[in-house]
């Protein structure tokens, strides 16, 4: 058995700039799908994933919305500003990445039409800790006014249509990216699964700063996890112990599962990195976009197929796949040939 990764080389891979897709395809189901066979792959539509799939299968999807989190700010000396929001805290301030954070000390201010921004205290990383102020409007309604989709820095420009960075079934607006291989999914692509006897189920997790940050350590030992808030509802577990399989729509959907199924909580806070060996304990099926060079992404996807996926990506490759938020996906684990090491139920 191969040796599981353990530097940045063992999960990086050359990615052409050319193969980045930048803008969502037309039709979201009309993205390409990899299905993985073990000895090979198929060449396949989402749209076909009705058929890939089985009756009693449970498909899993991360419900979160994202809030227009990226806001172009002013300085009183109309210098520019910008503050990426990254999740709310209890006492009502936010974490957030802040460009350029070296010139803004504690106590400075920065606005828009209707917000003002206090930046606090420096938490590394350009992370600060800032206050939101609205003036005497709901705060949702002005950073819909003010602020634009938190686009991954890969993406060169901002698309027409902000609805294309939500999955038509996104519901809480707690999340500072998108989780991709959702957006893929449309009503209708739902609405065969279920007629075909696909239960969906959701769980909620906030994606955070993990998705910005690459893996900055050359040692994965080293790496620290940032925690994102996490959700299994209790109609979720019990459809998951009734389920033939459980097919997870992303990797967000993943860490809620798996962290819901090793600690046993079924909210709180998910730190986990998975990565190869790892004791699996929910997930059967992975269906994916394809990731970053050298993130925690691939590491994951690596504990799942094991070394395999170096032939997926450089098959996906060769075939114009468009890799990473607004690419094509891939379906792993249908034939249940995975390196996956099984636990019991969660």
């Amino acid at each position: 058995m191969e040796e599981p990764p353990q530097t940045l080389d063992d999960i990086d891979y050359d990615l052409p700039p050319m193969s980045i897709a930048q803008t969502p395809l037309v039709e979201r189901d009309g993205a390409r799908l990899l299905v993985d066979r073990g000895d090979g792959a198929d060449h396949r539509l989402v749209r076909d994933l009705p058929e890939l799939l089985e009756p009693g299968d449970l498909l899993v999807v991360n419900d979160t919305r994202v809030l227009p989190a990226r806001l172009p700010l002013r300085r009183d000396t109309g210098g520019a500003v910008e503050v990426l929001l990254l999740e709310e805290h209890d006492d009502g301030r936010w974490e957030a990445l802040v460009r350029p954070s070296k010139r803004l000390g504690p106590g400075s201010v920065v606005t828009a039409a209707g917000l003002s921004v206090e930046i606090g205290e420096d938490l590394g990383e350009g992370r600060r800790r800032v206050r939101l102020d609205p003036g005497d409007r709901v705060l949702l309604e002005v950073l819909h006014e003010v602020g634009l989709p938190p686009l991954p820095p890969y993406i060169e420009n901002q698309i027409d249509d902000p609805e294309r960075y939500q999955t038509v079934f996104a519901d809480r607006p707690v999340s500072a990216a998108a989780p991709t291989a959702g957006l893929h999914l449309t009503d209708t692509v739902l609405a065969r699964l279920r007629d075909r006897g696909i239960e969906i189920a959701t769980v909620e997790l906030a994606v955070g700063l993990d998705t910005f940050r690459p893996v900055q350590v050359d040692r994965l030992d080293d790496h620290v996890m940032h925690s994102e808030w996490y959700s299994v509802p209790a109609d979720t577990i019990a459809r998951i112990e009734t389920a033939e399989r459980v097919v997870a729509v992303g990797t967000t959907t993943v860490r809620a599962l798996e962290t819901w199924a090793t600690t046993g909580e079924s909210e709180g806070r998910s730190r986990i990195f998975i990565r190869r060996p790892y004791h699996w304990q929910v997930v059967d099926v992975l269906m994916t976009n394809f990731h970053l060079p050298r993130s925690t992404l691939l590491c994951l996807v690596d504990a799942f197929v094991g070394p395999r996926w170096r032939d997926l990506y450089a098959e996906a490759l060769a075939a114009g796949y468009r890799f990473l938020s607004f690419g094509d996906a891939m379906l792993l684990g249908i034939d249940g040939d995975t390196w996956a090491v099984r636990g019991g139920s969660g």
